[in-house]
């Protein structure tokens, strides 16, 4: 038989070969196509054009070219030859995944509880509940009186309010008492400039001036039309004291009623412990309480320049009433409010104390209301309580993976960046986020040693290594540690917030030595010429440095005042010098330098 042999042509027009050809000819064309174009538009450069072209032909033509040699010849062998053993496969493909989650789940929460229960056998409690103050009743509860409930209800707004309160408010029009006092009623078009409300860190004395002039402008200045909550002012200007005292006069009422609920035992606020997610917890009269402090801040500098420091004294206690009435929440913010609440208080003592204010008496009730202060007692349980209050949050977001959720916790912005952590966040096992839990836990205890309790002291070391290690393990991919990235800011601010409460500590006690030394400056005319004199007479013990436990350092200058101060975070003595941070507005750098507590130079 002799057959014709048959034309290479036809074999290369039939079958797979043929897709090919033909990708080929549609490459070359679309690629010709694309020059054609480009020598139509003389005003673009045609690489733009034809590279454009190249990249989606070769990527069409790469496509092309798998699913004609990989994925259909695999889909034939697999389901039309071999579909037996490729449904095998599948079936043993799942059973591995269902005991690959099984045993993760398992074993994340087994060492999670091993880890609880290695802490409980220690005697520490290990549950967010224990965290969380006890009920008081409502009728010794500073929290629940009707000037806090009206205030909070002025924040919120009846419908969240209630959320906080039930029915439990009267509705009886008072707006919110602690209404910020500098910018409250501010318009942008305005000319009037903040006053100065005094820092006595970097020694500067409040503005008393300055907020004359701001209040008369509110009432019938230039700019009073800008303002629509004026305040009372003289028909003529009077001292700057009696005219701040004036305008603050539209508080008197509402002070005065705050001072009375101020005696009751308990405090209170009806925070929502019980929410199932703990991140979604408000907290809105944190502000209402750091805005009436710096009511109150206001008020005692003009009552001291006024001659009327016995109420300067009550509404300095007062303030500091305000910080002790929250001290109990177990939030790393609340504390944090409560050293500004602090620091904002000191500024009326810090005043009186460099002016000679003060009597002998008030001094002495001043160093009892500060000795009350023990901020390095409390912060023990807040670094505990947020530890478990991680873990809470943990266990929320392996109970609830929504997309919005997920992503209003991560703080993710990228959109493309957001969709892949989804993507590991929605399927991975839920035992991955005990184990998350287990080693930010782990990493927050890290920090505990930082705080010496019987030595009373913070060690900025302990804590920069507790820092380090805490942004090396968010270093490196984890998939047992998914959500070490969200809880890398807790490290970050866990840090900081022992910094803060090592800066507010030292605030007390160069605040209370101080008042010792204005008492013997009383008794004896001058000031000692070192710190042992003061005990016991004019403080009980003098505080040493909350850090490294040494004494204060002092000493008296040849104009008759004093420099007291700490070492600071830095660790180094640096002779009583101050640094401050970069910007427009530098405030001190607590970081570096000295703290110290100093009085303007006299003429």
């Amino acid at each position: 038989m002799d057959e014709k042999p048959k034309s290479i042509w036809k074999k290369l027009f039939t079958g797979r070969m043929a897709l090919v050809i033909w990708l080929g000819v549609a490459t070359f064309a679309l690629i010709l196509g694309s020059y054609m174009a480009a020598l139509a538009h003389f005003s673009y450069p045609m690489c733009n054009w034809v590279e454009s072209a190249g990249i989606v032909a070769a990527i069409c033509f790469g496509a092309c070219l798998i699913l004609i040699y990989i994925v259909w010849p695999l889909l034939r062998w697999l389901f039309w030859k071999h579909w037996r053993r490729t449904l095998f496969a599948l079936a043993c493909l799942a059973t591995v995944i269902a005991l690959f989650y099984a045993e993760e789940n398992w074993r994340g929460k087994h060492d999670w509880e091993q880890f609880k229960r290695e802490w409980e056998a220690k005697g520490e409690k290990f549950d967010f509940k224990d965290f969380v103050p006890p009920p008081v009743p409502d009728e010794q509860n500073f929290a629940m009186a009707p000037i806090w409930v009206e205030s909070i209800k002025a924040t919120l707004g009846s419908k969240r309010a209630r959320r906080w309160y039930g029915d439990k408010f009267p509705d009886n029009g008072r707006t919110n008492f602690t209404e910020r006092l500098q910018l409250e009623i501010w318009h942008q078009n305005s000319k009037l400039e903040e006053p100065g409300s005094g820092d006595w860190h970097q020694i500067k004395r409040t503005d008393l001036k300055g907020w004359q002039d701001y209040y008369r402008a509110t009432n019938g200045g230039a700019d009073s039309r800008f303002f629509t909550n004026k305040f009372s002012v003289a028909p003529l200007a009077q001292l700057p004291a009696q005219d701040v005292l004036l305008a603050l006069s539209k508080y008197d009422s509402a002070v005065e009623d705050l001072r009375q609920v101020s005696l009751l035992p308990f405090s209170r606020f009806p925070l929502e412990y019980d929410a199932e997610d703990p991140a979604s917890i408000l907290l809105p009269h944190l502000a209402d309480l750091k805005r009436c402090s710096q009511v109150l801040r206001l008020r005692a500098v003009a009552e001291l320049q006024n001659g009327q420091s016995e109420k300067a004294l009550d509404d300095v206690k007062l303030a500091l009433r305000l910080a002790d009435s929250v001290r109990t929440e177990p939030f790393i913010i609340t504390h944090l409010v409560r050293i500004a609440i602090l620091e904002i208080t000191l500024q009326p003592v810090w005043e009186g104390l460099a002016e000679h204010k003060w009597s002998d008496a008030q001094l002495t009730a001043l160093d009892a209301e500060l000795a009350k202060l023990d901020f390095m007692a409390d912060c023990q349980k807040v670094q505990k309580s947020e530890i478990f209050f991680s873990a809470e949050e943990a266990n929320y977001l392996r109970r609830h993976r929504g997309y919005d959720n997920q992503f209003a916790q991560m703080g993710v912005n990228n959109p493309g960046d957001a969709k892949f952590k989804f993507a590991i966040y929605r399927y991975m096992p839920g035992g991955w986020f005990y184990q998350s839990a287990l080693k930010n836990g782990r990493r927050l205890m890290e920090y505990l040693p930082a705080v010496n309790h019987d030595t009373k002291t913070i060690s900025p070391a302990l804590i920069r290594r507790a820092d380090a290690a805490a942004n090396n393990a968010v270093s490196f991919f984890d998939p047992l540690d998914s959500l070490k990235k969200m809880f890398n800011a807790e490290f970050l601010f866990m840090g900081n917030f022992l910094k803060k409460i090592a800066a507010g500590q030292s605030s007390v006690d160069l605040a209370r030595v101080a008042i010792a030394l204005e008492r013997y400056r009383l008794a004896h005319g001058e000031y000692p010429e070192s710190l042992d004199a003061l005990a016991p007479q004019f403080i009980a013990k003098v505080p040493h440095d909350v850090i490294g436990g040494q004494p204060l350092k002092y000493r008296r200058e040849a104009n008759g005042q004093f420099v007291l101060y700490s070492v600071g975070w830095n660790e180094k003595d640096d002779g009583g010098a101050v640094e401050f941070t970069q910007g427009n507005t530098p405030t001190v750098d607590i970081s570096q330098g000295d703290w110290v507590w100093r009085y303007p130079k006299t003429e």
